[in-house]
């Protein structure tokens, strides 16, 4: 209620039904055709989790109006569009909110930046703009369109928001066809949430009455509230739902090259590998890259180059990296074996992995190498510190030493140069020999590197309690061994 006694027009997201209230089990609406019996063991790569579900919320409402911490304005690069959701932010906002908007001096295309929300029950406003649409121009449509989304909650997520309230942010002006675009909105809401959850209490969708009935359609495909709606979405999820974080895929810049570029297909290769150099030596690309087969032999025969071993090593990695980005690894993602937190003393990432949540005889360990560089290949261009929890696995999680020479041998230089600790908390005697072993005997360089932590508070004199996110199952263990300590910091809920 206002001073004048009047109901207050902003809506608390607190007071609103959530995606998982509006349940019920019933076949959906949108669609029509049965679910075959046999397709209950096929789960789909957006399963049903509760936790997630709980976070969404779906409004039929004016996103101005929404008492969260944060609500999002989509608009032009100049920030001054005159939409229907952008004229009402302005309006309850006041004066103020265009004055700040010009201290920013535009915002490009799948960007996003931030205001103080003035009047309006939101203490922030996100401003992002979505791309213009044209249908020869897709991709890079799509692209932008991803990336206004996924900047809006990594600012969130940044300035530690525990809601957002979204606007629809492809415009009627824009041109973008509403149901393309709320498929890249839902998965890359979801994607984010599956890595991201711990960071996020709301997430509202906040649509007018003409863009309800597609959100209501295509929101089961992606936060299906049962395992009864998965099976049934399932068949209606579109070909293409994008990588591990959402972002859509261009097989066009995937670039596939083969064995032995420019030898026709119906070559034989019992031809002797002296016709098939010849072939390949007068083709442009091969003079360009150098003879393939003939590098190939003098590594065997230790002959070639540190540049050139480099040279192939970084064509390997890009392999990996591309496959990576394109492989769907959200049943890795869901695990939260990997995941980044703050900062140490020095101001450097920290990347956490927990032992006891790798699954090694259930899970495709090629997949799990893959997620490890999806994740890893923007933390390592600089500085960054590993903290591994070997705290209560057993050898069900335990990786061999092959899966860590293969990681070790495919990753990029970088991650070495760049990992500058490695604190092994709660080690065995057991796992400080094969530690041990592992780093004089099969990698060089990360012996050194590695620390071992018998208990939190020593590993809290190198990073701070509140940067990092600690599994409760990890402070248990550790108030038990060791006592409590620093038990103000809680930990995060959802690890």
């Amino acid at each position: 209620m206002d001073p004048l006694g009047a109901p207050s027009q902003f809506v608390d997201v607190d007071s609103l039904p959530g995606w998982s209230d509006a349940y019920e089990a019933k076949q959906l609406d949108c669609h029509q055709s049965p679910v075959e019996k046999a397709q209950v063991d096929v789960r789909s790569p957006f399963p049903y989790r509760k936790d997630i579900n709980e976070k969404i919320i779906l409004w039929k409402g004016d996103v101005a109006l929404l008492n969260c911490t944060a609500i999002v304005n989509t608009s032009n690069e100049t920030l001054t569009d005159k939409n229907p959701v952008s004229e009402s932010i302005f309006m309850h906002a006041g004066p103020d909110l265009k004055d700040e908007l010009q201290k920013l001096k535009g915002c490009r295309t799948g960007e996003a930046k931030l205001t103080k929300g003035f009047n309006l029950a939101a203490r922030f406003i996100i401003h992002t703009v979505g791309p213009k649409y044209k249908s020869r121009y897709r991709t890079a449509a799509e692209s932008s369109l991803y990336s206004c989304y996924r900047n809006v909650l990594q600012l969130a997520k940044e300035q530690a928001m525990c809601s957002v309230g979204f606007c629809v942010i492809n415009t009627l002006k824009r041109c973008y066809p509403l149901e393309d675009a709320t498929h890249i909105a839902l998965r890359t809401v979801r994607r984010f949430l599956e890595v991201h959850g711990e960071t996020l209490e709301k997430v509202v969708f906040a649509v007018s009455e003409l863009e309800e009935a597609t959100y209501q359609k295509l929101l089961p495909l992606y936060f299906p509230r049962s395992l009864e709606e998965e099976v049934q979405s399932l068949p209606y999820l579109p070909a293409d739902i994008g990588n591990a974080e959402g972002e859509p895929v261009v097989p066009e810049r995937q670039i596939r090259i083969t064995e032995k570029p420019g030898l026709p297909d119906d070559a034989s290769d019992e031809e002797g590998l002296e016709a098939d150099l010849s072939f390949i030596g007068s083709h442009a690309f091969a003079r360009m890259e150098g003879d393939v087969d003939k590098q190939r032999r003098l590594i065997l025969q230790g002959q070639l180059s540190e540049a050139a071993l480099q040279k192939q090593h970084q064509r390997n990695y890009n392999r990996w990296l591309c496959q990576a980005r394109a492989e769907d690894l959200s049943d890795i993602a869901s695990l939260k074996a990997l995941y980044q937190t703050g900062v140490d003393n020095c101001g450097r990432t920290v990347m956490v992995v927990v032992g006891r949540n790798i699954p090694v005889t259930l899970i495709d360990m090629e997949k799990a190498l893959l997620y490890f560089i999806h994740v890893m290949d923007h933390i390592a261009v600089k500085e960054y510190v590993l903290v591994y929890f070997h705290t209560l696995t057993n050898d069900y999680n335990q990786l061999d030493s092959n899966f860590l020479k293969k990681l070790y041998d495919v990753v990029d230089a970088k991650y070495k140069r760049n990992l500058k600790a490695l604190y092994f908390v709660h080690p065995t005697f057991r796992s400080k020999v094969s530690a041990w072993f592992f780093t004089t005997f099969t990698v060089s360089g990360l012996k050194d590197k590695i620390h071992y932590v018998e208990s939190l508070q020593q590993l809290f004199t190198a990073i701070p309690p509140e940067q990092i996110d600690l599994p409760p199952f990890v402070l248990e263990y550790d108030a038990r061994e060791n006592g409590p300590y620093y038990s103000s910091y809680p930990p995060s809920p959802d690890l």
